[in-house]
Formats: C-alpha cells, sequence, structure tokens
C-alpha cells in the first residue's frame, strides 16, 4: 500500500511540474504531517527536564530537524523486558519523539528478558510489519537472525539500548557506553571502600552485551587498585531475589565482604535487599548499582545503596525514533550513537544534573 501510495504521489509531483512549464501558476501545498496515532494517546509531551539532541551527522542533523515529515510511518518498539523502569523511560523518551516528528508508534514486549520470549514477540510484530522496529535484543546471537529477517522483509531497524553480535544490520545501534559505565562504577566503589577489601559483581546472565560489557568495564578498573580483591561475578537470572540470596552465600564464605557492583536495575535492588537482611553483618557493605529505578533512589536515600550509575534511556528512546525516522526519509544516520552518564550519591540526588535523569515508572 505505501508504495502505491509514493507511486501516485510521484505521478501527481510530475503532472504538476509539467503544468508549471507550461506556465500554470499552482499553488504549493504543504506537506502533510501524518497521524500520531498511539503516541497522541498518551501524555506524550510530557516534561522530562532532560535536554536531549539529536544525532549529528556532519552536515545535517538527523532528528528533530526532521520534524514534522514523518508522513504516515508506523514504528514499534520491543524492549528487553517490560515492566523495567529503564525500558520504560525509554519508551517515554520514543513517545515524545514519535509526537514531535508526526509518526505513530506502538510498544510490544515480553515480560522476561530472555531471547526465547522476546523471538516471538518479534515475529509476531513482523506479520504485519510497521515501517520500522527499535529493539533492545535480549542476547548477542540468539536475537541476530530474528533481526535479519525484519530487515530483509524491508523493514528499518534500529536497536536501543542492548546490540548484536553484528550490529551492522541496523540503520542505527543506541546505548550508553557500557564499559566506561563499568569502569566509572570501579573508581565510585573503590573511593567508598578506601581501596582495599573484597568487592563481588553481580551480573544478570551471560550473552547480554551491556551487562557484560559493564562487567568488563568494571574488572578493567578494579585492577588498578592492589588492595582490592575481585572474588569473580555471580549471576542474579535478573531476580532481584537471586540476587538476595548470592550476597547472603557470600557473606557466608566471605564475611569481610567490602563492596558489591550490582550491573543493572534488578541486580542492585535485590542486593540492597540482601544487605538489608543481612543486618548487622551487611552494616559495612558499600553497593554500587547501575540504573536509577524508583525503587533504587529509595534505598540510595535510605543507604543501602551508596551510589547509582544513571544512564539516560529517554535519550536513548528519543533518538532511536528520531534515526529511524530519518532512514525512512532516506537522510543521513548515524550507524553507531554512544550516550553517557551521570552518577547519584544521597548528596546530589536533588541536583539538577541528575535529577532529570531518574527513570520513571510510568510515561
Amino acid at each position: 500500500m505505501r508504495r502505491t501510495r509514493l507511486t501516485l504521489a510521484a505521478t501527481v509531483a510530475a503532472l504538476s511540474i509539467l503544468a508549471a512549464a507550461c506556465g500554470g501558476d499552482a499553488a504549493e501545498e504543504p506537506a502533510g504531517t501524518g497521524t500520531t496515532g498511539g503516541a497522541a494517546a498518551t501524555d506524550a509531551g510530557a516534561e522530562t527536564g532532560t535536554e536531549t539532541t539529536g544525532a549529528e551527522t556532519g552536515a545535517e542533523t538527523a532528528g528533530t530537524e526532521t520534524a514534522g515529515t514523518g508522513g504516515d510511518y508506523r514504528i514499534t518498539l520491543i524492549p528487553g523486558v517490560t515492566g523495567d523502569e529503564f525500558y520504560v523511560s525509554m519508551e517515554c523518551g520514543a513517545r515524545e519523539a514519535a509526537e514531535e516528528l508526526g509518526v505513530e508508534l506502538d510498544v510490544q514486549g515480553a515480560d522476561t528478558f530472555d531471547p526465547t520470549a522476546q523471538t516471538p514477540v518479534l515475529e509476531a510484530v513482523l506479520a504485519d510489519p510497521p515501517d520500522a522496529i527499535l529493539i533492545a535484543p535480549t542476547d548477542t546471537q540468539a536475537l541476530q537472525a530474528p533481526i535479519q529477517a525484519a530487515v530483509d522483509a524491508g523493514v528499518v531497524v534500529v536497536l536501543v539500548d542492548t546490540t548484536l553480535d553484528d550490529p551492522s544490520i541496523a540503520a542505527s545501534a543506541i546505548a550508553s557506553d557500557n564499559v566506561e559505565g563499568g569502569r566509572m562504577a570501579a573508581e565510585a566503589l573503590a573511593e567508598l571502600i578506601g581501596e582495599e577489601g573484597p568487592v563481588l559483581v553481580i551480573n544478570v546472565n551471560p550473552g547480554i552485551s551491556t551487562t557484560d560489557q559493564r562487567q568488563q568495564g568494571f574488572e578493567g578498573g578494579i585492577e588498578a587498585y592492589e588492595n582490592i580483591t575481585y572474588l569473580g561475578t555471580e549471576f542474579s537470572n535478573n531476580e532481584p531475589a537471586q540476587a538476595a540470596s548470592i550476597v547472603d552465600a557470600t557473606l557466608a564464605a566471605e564475611p569481610e565482604l567490602a563492596g558489591i557492583f550490582a550491573t543493572n536495575l534488578f541486580s542492585a535492588e535485590g542486593a540492597a535487599t540482601g544487605i538489608r537482611n543481612a543486618g548487622e553483618a551487611g552494616a559495612d557493605i558499600s553497593v554500587v548499582g547501575f540504573d536509577a529505578g524508583p525503587a533504587q533512589v529509595d534505598q540510595l536515600e535510605e543507604g543501602l545503596v551508596q551510589a547509582l550509575i544513571v544512564q539516560k534511556p529517554l535519550e536513548i528512546g528519543r533518538q532511536g525514533v528520531e534515526q529511524a525516522v530519518a532512514a525512512l526519509n532516506g537522510e543521513p544516520v548515524e550507524a553507531e550513537i554512544s550516550t553517557d552518564f551521570v552518577t547519584a550519591t544521597q548528596e546530589n540526588l536533588d541536583d539538577e544534573e541528575i535529577a532529570p535523569f531518574l527513570y520513571r515508572d510510568a510515561c
């Protein structure tokens, strides 16, 4: 249907040019901005307090300069998992950009962070393919072929947050610099524990690009501290209760445990719960978490977590839509975009440089 409309539009344009050549003074018609669809039904224009920028592309900027040129494009966002405040915040940024650009945004996701759950969601979306898909792959390898199928079907794909072993099949990949985030976590934790003592990483599962990179960055950063003993990494399967159990088991084996780096929202939430449950035995353990959902901010304020490495998911969602629309319009896109972090502590939580980036639980 879209090709039919484009062919008709091209025919009309050609007749208009012919009429002008014959001396006609036809009035120029304004370009339509399409429909907002589901994006307009939500409060997508809600103030975020964040400063977001379109992806720079040299002479041209793909993003806000394409506003009003979205046509009637349909875009589907497939997050890594539903209910995670990081991905909720990403959705909010995507919805704001969709409304500004006049495109329809739909969100479909699985309730577990698992490739066997995400793949059927992607396949269902491709049964009635949208013009573009923003997707956070839940495994660097398992999602390669399903996403390739989307590309082969003519769908523009933008990777958001996580990536693939071969991300070149996507028009753009937008994510935090997770190696740098892990290094920042190592630096923050080392300072908190006086640069000495045993430390542990609680990760999600191996094979997830973002959390693998955070672990990598942390391990590289912690090597600089000769009096810190790295105990290795335990995996929580993205379950807060399992992360809490890991803390309990580690304390039993290593009662001098000094610090924990938790690589994502649920790992940090569970680590803080484990320390609370440990009572006096956990009183001197410092925790650096990754992400800043409402529960984690509460734990930071309570003192169960001492620092949070905060990503900018609203910006990732916004730029994902901007890049998708630019690609659909045949405009330049950036193959890779990295977003940065802020480090939140009890002392700076309300600062204007920090507060706008705390995650949302609803748009």
